[in-house]
């Protein structure tokens, strides 16, 4: 039996560590928290939205980094895999709107306690309050890992499963970032992503706290559209949130123009200009003889008719029957798209994930090893892969978690592998 350390209890590491005990190696699982699972207590809000019920195919196109890098991961361990492994440890799941799949308790404890069944069922041995310093690396081979205290563990390999940045209170330190940097491995810049968006434009503040549903948002960098979403958005003191913008937040971080980032919202996406035009006009024919002002209350909620009109350039008093048809035109223009300047995003602290990471071209996309360091595997955050919301997130930990952990070889014939200590 060989011994392997998994560095990391969040769900990546979990999963590795799971699927290596299932394959037979005796597992070590460090957490440098009180507990496993921290930001997954917190994720959905509480709710954990563990994965997305979707076609397999459809969670490469939900991948904004690198899937082609996950195709094996998938493959080894999909979503469907994902649902039946909770169900069968007691934690039966729903599936939601836009195909998200949450426990159905509602509680993000039940999947964390699922897989602490799963991790003490395969006798893993779970090790709280151990801070993993740094690898332990001889002749380009992982051995062991060397722990804060300065206590040293040999294994015969290491999966490398510390998260990213975000929500720093949950533990999240950037330890693995270092550790890969320190064995020569290249890290992709770091942005926070699935996270709010802030814009200068004074009319967005006075929006501060009005909701939109069933509203279409486009993101430009500069003249290049670079994603297209359809949900809910909150306007915010300082921008925009909710899961809408969220998942156009994860195109920001690639944009090459970020000063020249623009953002257009359709309040009206099931109407085409001219179909909004007879609205606008219909309804128009039944205020005639009321201010502009007073007209507008059909088309938009209330809170957002003072800004068309500032922003329409009509005058808020005068008389319906006035409006021209161009002016029409104008208000239908801004109808279908809203302009908001993108002034940056929030920080870490709101984000739900970490872009960028270990560069995949340094890892093998077949097992999760290094391709620089024998015995030492990557999963989750800490790579440079990521998704919009949904559940995408964390099927990508889970695949990879799962990929690294079942890749790991038994010691070649003869091999003794040292015991833990």
């Amino acid at each position: 039996m060989s011994s392997v350390i998994v560095v990391g209890g969040g769900a990546a590491g979990m999963m590795a560590a799971y699927a290596a005990a299932e394959h037979g190696h005796r597992v070590i699982l460090l957490e440098q928290n009180e507990k496993l699972g921290k930001k997954l207590f917190i994720t959905g809000k509480g709710r954990c939205n563990v994965t997305n019920a979707c076609e397999k195919d459809k969670l490469f196109d939900n991948v904004v980094s690198n899937p082609k890098f996950l195709y094996s991961a998938f493959y080894d361990f999909d979503n469907i895999q994902m649902m039946k492994l909770l169900q069968e440890s007691g934690c039966p799941v729903q599936v939601e709107r836009g195909e998200r799949v949450f426990p159905e308790s509602g509680h993000s404890s039940d999947v964390i306690a699922a897989l602490q069944r799963l991790l003490k069922k395969n006798q893993v041995d779970i090790r709280l309050r151990t801070r993993a310093e740094e690898l332990i690396v001889q002749e380009g081979r992982v051995c062991g890992v060397l722990l804060e205290n300065g206590a040293g563990i040999r294994a015969d390999a290491v999966v490398l499963a510390t998260g990213g940045l975000s929500y720093p209170s949950t533990g999240s330190t950037g330890d693995g970032y270092r550790m890969a940097l320190q064995l020569g491995h290249t890290v992709r810049e770091c942005v926070p992503a699935l996270v709010p968006l802030e814009s200068r434009d004074s009319w967005c503040a006075a929006l501060q706290g009005l909701s939109l549903r069933n509203v279409s948002l486009t993101m430009y960098d500069g003249s290049r559209k670079v994603y297209q979403g359809f949900g809910e958005m909150l306007f915010t003191h300082f921008g925009i949130s909710g899961p809408l913008v969220l998942s156009a937040s994860s195109y920001y971080g690639k944009c090459k123009k970020k000063e020249e980032v623009i953002c257009e919202i359709d309040l009206k996406p099931a109407l085409t200009e001219e179909q909004l035009d007879r609205r606008i006009l219909r309804d128009f024919e039944e205020n005639i003889n009321k201010g502009f002002k007073n007209a507008l209350g059909g088309l938009y909620p209330a809170k957002l008719i003072p800004v068309v009109i500032r922003l329409s350039g009509i005058s808020p008093d005068k008389k319906v029957h006035d409006i021209t048809k161009e002016e029409r035109k104008i208000l239908a223009a801004l109808t279908k798209r809203l302009r908001l300047s993108v002034s940056g995003v929030r920080d870490y602290t709101e984000a739900i994930i970490t872009q960028g990471g270990v560069r995949v071209k340094e890892i093998n996309p077949s097992t999760m090893e290094s391709k620089l360091v024998h015995g030492l595997y990557f999963a989750g955050e800490l790579v440079d892969v990521d998704a919009v919301t949904g559940g995408f997130n964390l099927q990508i930990a889970w695949s990879t978690g799962h990929l690294a952990g079942s890749s790991i070889p038994a010691p070649q014939s003869g091999q003794q592998a040292d015991k833990p200590h």
